[in-house]
């Protein structure tokens, strides 16, 4: 799967974990809401209710209810139909507002019922049903009444005569009784019959009481009522979850739209960086990435074109030591071959001279051959050192003598300027290369009557080795390319007058794998010095100048 794919699909995953999430949380919050409402309008009806049951327990009837459910209707914003049992409309809150009445809701009207529900004693509930209070007439009826409810419910009812003949209901004498405050009182006496109170707890006998006073209250308590709330085709109080869904999609949609935009700024850079290298691979040196801006796929890309940089560097570097190579070596075997082949046709004669000039020639191209092998032993890190502690002025001495001669024959003064023995821990085969070949170089661009001179001191940790001459010197757009392989400060001179042009790349390398450094300092018309530092050994004397 491409990478384009796999950002892609991360980032739909995570659009969709957190759309989901969100979903969640707000069909959570709005069921929350849903119920806080349901709960609201559960008190609504609870509060009408009440208000017009109350309103009936106080006046007694229904007469001039209708400021009441008004202001009900107003404080609650329900529509409110009020009708009784048998469905006489008494107050329509619709109409009270003046407008034209509304289609009920379905929902089921709610009786209310003015009626008061009797409280007993806890623990005694008298077996009577009512007291003697209007005469025999109205004792009997509730006698009667009493019995019956008594008798419904499995009860043993016994019934005395009171002083009118009328019966007074209770119940077997088998359950227990709660005696007077006098505690004298006569059963067979109707007078005293009140004072002897059957007490029950069973909740078979409130019920029965409560039937009674129903029954015998009917006709006077105002009639139940029905009551209607709402309005047909009311929203629910539910939360539809099209908008929802439509928030979540469109959440979706734009996380999706911006991981798009993302990948896409993203993988821009990454393609072309694709092709680039694809054509670095295919040979072409010159192509780069545009790297603009400070964050990760820019510096990648700055990173990229250094790398182009460096590879084109060095592959036109290679094609140009090729091709120095080819110089050098091109001329000295062509005239090797055309007199081996004059020789061999007999066109020259084999003279002594001529087959020391050969001979030397084919010392110089194995010299050439030599430096550039040690160049790429060098620059691989491949190129053996055997490190010991060396004395660099005994180095230097050395080399002062090895071409004394040649300095006398070009009447040139070779000088020495060593005061005292400076230690190094260095290669000195590989040491002897780099000075001489520095001497070499002075030699030959110092000319006659001009001084070269050897010079060593101490300089703290370090130890400096000059090699100054009084030659013509080296102009300062030429220093930056003097190491450079196969270059000439004077482009008139052959490699017989000045070098291979590999020797100051070969000491400069030799000098580096040492931990030292070489530089170069020159004046035209007045000289060049070249300093060698290297690092003293341990052991040599301190850190004084010298």
């Amino acid at each position: 799967m491409s990478f384009r794919l796999r950002v892609l699909g991360l980032l739909m995953l995570v659009a969709m974990t957190a759309t989901a999430a969100t979903a969640w949380l707000t069909l959570r919050q709005a069921n929350r809401q849903v119920q806080e409402t349901v709960t609201a309008g559960r008190q609504e009806v609870s509060r009408i209710t009440g208000d017009l049951r109350a309103y009936g327990f106080e006046h007694g009837t229904w007469d001039g209810i209708a400021p009441t459910v008004a202001a009900l209707a107003k404080e609650t914003g329900q529509r409110i139909r009020v009708a009784t049992e048998s469905d006489v409309l008494l107050a329509d809150s619709d109409a009270l507002a003046g407008r034209a009445p509304r289609a009920l809701s379905g929902q089921p009207a709610v009786l209310v019922d003015p009626r008061p529900d009797l409280r007993f004693p806890e623990g005694q509930v008298k077996r009577v049903s009512m007291k003697q209070a209007a005469g025999a007439i109205s004792n009997y009826r509730a006698a009667t009444a009493y019995a019956a409810c008594l008798t419904r419910t499995g009860a043993e009812v016994v019934a005395l005569p009171d002083g009118f003949g009328v019966p007074r209901v209770s119940t077997g004498r088998g359950s227990s009784q709660c005696e007077s405050p006098s505690g004298d009182a006569d059963p067979s006496t109707p007078q005293d019959l009140e004072a002897i109170r059957p007490c029950e707890t069973e909740a078979r006998f409130t019920t029965c009481l409560q039937r009674v006073f129903d029954a015998r209250v009917g006709s006077a308590a105002p009639p139940r009522l029905e009551v209607r709330l709402g309005v047909r085709d009311d929203a629910p109080p539910t939360l539809s979850p099209a908008p929802t869904v439509a928030v979540a999609a469109g959440v979706a949609l734009a996380v999706i739209l911006g991981g798009l935009l993302l990948s896409r700024a993203v993988l821009r850079p990454v393609r072309a960086m694709t092709l680039a290298a694809k054509g670095l691979g295919e040979g072409d040196l010159g192509r780069r990435v545009p790297a603009s801006g400070r964050d990760e796929i820019a510096q990648l890309g700055g990173a990229f074109n250094r790398m182009a940089d460096s590879i084109q560097a060095s592959e036109e570097h290679q094609r140009r030591l090729t091709s120095d190579i080819a110089h050098e070596l091109r001329t000295p075997l062509a005239n090797l071959r055309g007199y081996l082949e004059a020789l061999r046709d007999g066109v020259v004669e084999p003279t002594p001279d001529l087959l020391a000039s050969l001979h030397e020639e084919a010392l110089l191209q194995q010299r050439i051959v030599d430096d550039l092998r040690d160049l790429a032993l060098a620059e691989a890190g491949a190129l053996t050192y055997h490190p010991v502690e060396v004395d660099l002025r005994e180095l230097l001495e050395t080399s002062h003598r090895a071409h004394r001669a040649q300095a006398r024959t070009a009447r040139i003064t070779l000088a020495l300027e060593a005061p005292r023995p400076v230690r190094v821990t260095a290669d000195p085969d590989r040491l002897r290369q780099v000075v001489g070949n520095l001497v070499g170089n002075a030699l030959r661009a110092t000319a006659p009557d001009g001084t070269v001179t050897l010079a060593l001191a101490p300089d703290g940790e370090r130890a400096v080795v000059e090699v100054r001459d009084t030659g013509t010197g080296i102009s300062a757009e030429d220093l930056p390319h003097l190491f450079d392989r196969f270059w000439r400060a004077d482009a008139s001179r052959d490699r017989a007058t000045g070098g291979s042009g590999l020797g100051l790349s070969i000491a400069r390398q030799i000098v580096a794998d040492h931990g030292g450094t070489i530089d170069v300092r020159s004046t035209v018309g007045t000289g060049t010095t070249f300093t060698v530092a290297l690092a003293r050994a341990a052991g040599d004397g301190g850190s004084g100048g010298g």
